[in-house]
């Protein structure tokens, strides 16, 4: 084990933590967690690709005169 935790002690943790912030809260706090550390790591490898196109799609969603994009190719004519 990591840093030389076993697994009783894993399991006192859990148990602590279970107590402190009750049931109903740990997966609130496990999805704030998952999405702290995807951001970090977007932030980290500075990911342009995905950050410029989620721009581009909030630009549009708050200006309708924006042309939408769309996943459907369309020919010109029709």
């Amino acid at each position: 084990m990591p840093f030389g935790i076993g697994p009783l002690e894993l399991i006192i943790i859990l148990a602590i933590i279970l107590l402190a912030f009750g049931a109903k809260r740990l997966p609130e706090i496990g999805k704030s967690l998952g999405t702290g550390m995807r951001e970090f790591k977007k932030g980290v490898t500075g990911d342009k690709n995905e950050n410029a196109e989620e721009q581009v799609t909030a630009a549009q969603a708050s200006d309708p005169a924006l042309p939408q994009k769309t996943d459907e190719t369309t020919p010109a004519g029709s």
